[in-house]
């Protein structure tokens, strides 16, 4: 997932404007919606760091055009899974098939059923490899009819599927990841169980506490709310400071 170009000038749109937003995550908005004035916090955010939420820039509107794609596919699933044999997608039928696994159990074990499951359903494959493009966000009933694609796809795969699953929309994050000791971007699912957040991951099976998580630098969160920053100081010193360096992003 190549995200360099995005990630420098939303670093740099958030800089210029300097405008926070923040509200309470709903399922039934659009995602993505603006919200109030924000302030920053550290309880309820994976890693504990700061969040402030972009109110411009490419990533930004790469994540909106996403949300635009999921509520749309959001309408479908819901018929399909209503009247699973009038269901015309096979690749709804397939995610739907993991998220009544997922229904099946509950906490940790469902969170570990829906991750395990995506896992083994799609094959890595690169976008440039599907679509001879780098950086595609495609949303799940595409990863679905392909059965291939990267850690952003895997990520936002698992995202849908666990709030069709019933885990809530304030306890589901994406986060991008800088992997530090191989100068690349990651993107996981973290999920907040009993007050503690989990790291969904398609390069591994057994999921781990953000806590626990080694040689990362969390760089953006997104969710039904929109895509944000993640700091680890007071964000407008961190918004005053030079942009991030050059990522090179594998899955």
């Amino acid at each position: 997932m190549k995200i360099l170009s995005l990630m420098r000038a939303s670093f740099a749109a958030a800089a210029a404007s300097a405008v926070l937003w923040i509200g309470s995550p709903a399922w039934a908005g659009p995602i993505g919606q603006p919200r109030g004035l924000a302030t920053f916090f550290t309880d309820t955010e994976p890693f504990g760091l700061l969040r402030a939420d972009l109110e411009a820039g490419p990533l930004r509107s790469k994540w909106l055009a996403l949300a635009r794609k999921l509520d749309d596919e959001r309408v479908q699933l819901a018929l399909c899974d209503g009247d699973r044999d009038r269901c015309a997608s096979p690749a709804a039928l397939r995610l739907l098939g993991i998220v009544d696994q997922g229904r099946g159990k509950e906490g940790r074990a469902r969170l570990g059923e829906i991750n395990r499951a995506i896992n083994l359903a799609i094959r890595p494959a690169s976008d440039l490899a599907q679509y001879g493009e780098m950086d595609v966000w495609t949303s799940p009933l595409v990863t679905f009819a392909n059965l291939a694609g990267d850690c952003e796809d895997y990520a936002i795969a698992k995202f849908v599927a666990l709030r069709l699953a019933g885990i809530r929309p304030e306890d589901l994050r994406i986060v991008i990841l800088r992997n530090t000791a191989r100068d690349e971007d990651h993107a996981v699912v973290a999920a907040r169980l009993e007050g503690r957040w989990l790291l969904l991951d398609n390069q591994r099976m057994a999921m781990i506490e953000d806590s626990a998580a080694r040689q990362v630098q969390p760089r953006f969160v997104m969710d039904e709310t929109g895509i944000s920053t993640l700091q680890a100081s007071p964000l407008m010193a961190q918004i005053s400071s030079p942009a991030p360096g050059a990522v090179s992003a594998h899955d």
